[in-house]
């Protein structure tokens, strides 16, 4: 059986050859899900999802969460700080959250990308940084760049992707995981130890990455690896 991925949609004013607002999924995440071996499905972002999420995630093989904008600070207890933070939207993190949730009390494989593992860290009582400004010198020192990462030796990711020391990881972020939720542990870093990698202590894989391996997964490797890895986690179970 070909597995089928449930992948959040977003609200979008964007689209070509649609006529009105719509919903939309990256592309690259498809197409990474599909040389995989799966089919990934876009569900709306809206209220009859949210409320529908526990079923929905029961009728789907795994989760992928994508990339986006900020999530709301309230979520995670805090106040708006940064002017920085951009992108806010409640029917994103509302959807979001409430998959993210489903899929850890049925334990389906996630691979949650980017914001998504923000979201995944938010679901679990985490916190964020507003913006890496706080805490870097270089408060742009992951936006729009490739920078090395080192991966936990054995972790689900680094077995994923075949190696500790991806090539060609793609970061374009200007948050990240501050305190992470309890029940995740941190499986890779940047140089400058801001967290790369994450995955659940006890699921049977739910992993968190925080740069983009979509987005070179056509050309290299290892970053085609992780969706493999993710495939494999669904056929496995």
């Amino acid at each position: 059986m070909t597995p089928l991925i449930l992948l959040p949609g977003k609200l979008t004013t964007e689209a070509i050859g649609v006529r009105g607002d719509s919903f939309s999924t990256g592309r690259l995440y498809s197409h990474a899900v599909a040389q995989a071996g799966g089919v990934a499905l876009q569900v709306p972002p809206v209220a009859q999802s949210v409320k529908s999420a526990d079923e929905l995630v029961s009728r789907f093989d795994g989760v992928i969460i994508q990339g986006g904008g900020d999530i709301d600070p309230s979520l995670y207890g805090q106040a708006k700080i940064s002017n920085k933070i951009y992108g806010i939207s409640a029917e994103h993190d509302s959807l979001e959250i409430a998959i993210v949730r489903a899929a850890i009390d049925q334990n389906k494989p996630v691979l949650a990308i980017c914001r998504g593992m923000q979201i995944l860290n938010v679901a679990l009582g985490g916190t964020l940084h507003q913006d890496l400004g706080e805490v870097l010198e270089d408060g742009e020192a992951h936006w729009n760049t490739y920078h090395e990462i080192v991966l936990t030796t054995d972790s689900r990711v680094a077995r994923a992707m075949k190696t500790t020391s991806p090539k060609r990881s793609h970061s374009f972020h200007h948050q990240a995981l501050d305190k992470v939720a309890n029940d995740l542990v941190v499986t890779g870093c940047a140089e400058d130890n801001t967290i790369e990698a994450v995955e659940h202590k006890s699921a049977h894989w739910i992993v968190g990455v925080q740069w983009h391996p979509e987005d070179d997964a056509k050309t290299e490797p290892d970053q085609q690896n992780l969706f493999d890895g993710f495939i494999e986690a669904i056929r496995n179970k």
